[in-house]
């Protein structure tokens, strides 16, 4: 018993760390906005993490990347779904209801 509570207060890693830092940030109502979102490296993010989260984000599609080295910040760029991309609705089901089959 003592190794599961153990297991669930073990620190996060950082590159999940980051993770999450970066896609609040990308989710955030004001980035949804404008499409865009500079993401500022800090003196916590190692290489290996910076590099393995940077890299993850460039092989996205449809977000654009640009490395800012004065300050060590990414400015990420995306452009609003299309009609085609966008989220499915309830709406967008036609109910039929059919009769209980008992």
């Amino acid at each position: 018993m003592a190794k599961v509570k153990e297991r669930a207060h073990q620190e996060m890693h950082g590159v999940e760390r980051l993770g999450l830092r970066v896609s609040s940030m990308i989710n955030h109502p004001t980035a949804q906005h404008q499409r865009w979102v500079t993401i500022h490296r800090l003196d916590t993010d190692g290489d290996r993490e910076w590099g393995e989260v940077m890299g993850r984000l460039s092989e996205t599609d449809d977000i654009e990347l640009t490395f800012n080295d004065e300050d060590e910040s990414v400015t990420l760029r995306w452009e609003a779904p299309s009609e085609d991309d966008r989220p499915v609705e309830a709406a967008d089901f036609e109910v039929v209801e059919e009769p209980a089959p008992f």
